[in-house]
């Protein structure tokens, strides 16, 4: 297969990870016989200090013209410490998903055996634990309308019926492929954008007989999901909420380090970790990279590459068992690896088998 890949490695430890993405890329095509082309184009807080513009245009038709996205993080302290900044790294992000499309973002959570006691949770409440959050990604109040004074704020949570029904599909869908249980989250009690929602998505359950759908309040869905994580199979929320949600469910793992996304839509699919860009730690070699190389691996599964796909989760699996691991996951004791040398085992790994 022939493949043109637009990498945008962003800021902070984002240019590290990405680098050993590629390196796995790499890896499996010459092992598979595919031929890659990347492009490499910039974007967060490095393209604001270039071309004071955080998604520039030729970084977007970079996206447009590519067969897929792989991305890192953006953000830098200098913008979260500035709280008047009119220009930020994460415009650009919002603004890579609205003028790609991007209305479906999937997060998979699951636990790794051998990382248990990495978990914040109790071992007997996450093993086992393995869902899906589909967060709707283009629309509520991350996108309508805003206003801001010395003594008022605003931020409008607007939804209209084509883009509830699109994101609700893609939950079914998924569903529909796994253990046939959806959950959708909102706050229909107090919200009418979550009762328009609850509304639309109990006028689609006839088309999918076959799912079993429950709802639940956000505030509700959080709780289940830290006392009782292996109740959801696949959830599927807003915007907002699921940003939220997203992030507490990815701390199950053990470490945001582990965790791929992906987000879906109208043009090319961008493959990204679920962790921000972490600016403290660039340059140190601390980052994890397997968040970054299991995005690379849910790539492949996108373009229907699933024997590719496994053998990199197999590299991944063979490394934390190998307890060839960055500190934040190392156990006491282990030897010491970085985001080069995690990078390394695993695609050595690949080539040797």
């Amino acid at each position: 297969m022939k493949l043109k890949i637009a990498v945008l490695p962003g800021d902070g430890i984002g240019p590290e990870i990405m680098r050993q993405g590629v390196a796995v890329m790499n890896a499996i095509s010459e092992k598979f016989g595919h031929e890659v082309e990347y492009k490499e184009a910039i974007c967060g807080a490095h393209a604001i200090d270039v071309v004071g513009d955080p998604f520039p245009e030729e970084t977007f038709q970079t996206c447009l013209e590519s067969d897929a996205v792989l991305f890192a993080a953006v953000g830098d302290l200098k913008y979260d410490n500035d709280p008047t900044a009119k220009v930020r790294p994460e415009q650009g992000l919002l603004a890579m998903r609205k003028k790609l499309g991007l209305y479906a973002n999937i997060r998979p959570v699951q636990t790794f055996k051998c990382l248990l006691h990495k978990s914040p949770l109790r071992a007997e409440l996450v093993d086992g634990a393995d869902f899906i959050c589909i967060r709707e990604l283009t629309g509520g109040m991350y996108f309508g309308e805003k206003y801001q004074d010395n003594d008022k704020a605003y931020d409008t949570n607007i939804y209209t019926r084509p883009e509830i029904e699109r994101i609700l599909k893609v939950g079914f869908e998924y569903a529909r492929k796994r253990h046939h249980h959806l959950t959708v989250v909102d706050k229909a009690n107090v919200l009418a954008s979550s009762r328009l929602w609850r509304q639309i998505a109990k006028e689609m359950e006839p088309l999918f007989p076959d799912v079993h759908v429950d709802y639940m309040f956000v505030d509700n869905a959080a709780m289940r999901m830290i006392a009782e994580p292996t109740f959801f199979d696949v959830i599927v929320t807003e915007n907002t909420f699921g940003d939220i949600l997203t992030d507490e469910g990815s701390c199950i793992s053990g470490s945001m380090g582990l965790l791929p996304s992906a987000s879906t839509g109208e043009h090319t699919p961008l493959f990204e970790p679920v962790h921000g860009s972490w600016p403290q730690a660039a340059g140190k070699n601390l980052a994890n990279p397997l968040a970054q190389i299991l995005s690379v691996a849910m790539m492949l599964n996108y373009f229907g590459l699933t024997e590719e796909e496994a053998l990199v989760r197999k590299a991944v699996d063979a490394s934390l068992d190998s307890n060839v691991r960055t500190p934040e996951i190392q156990v006491e004791g282990g030897e010491k690896y970085g985001t080069v040398e995690v990078g390394e085992w695993i695609v050595n790994y690949i080539k040797n088998y």
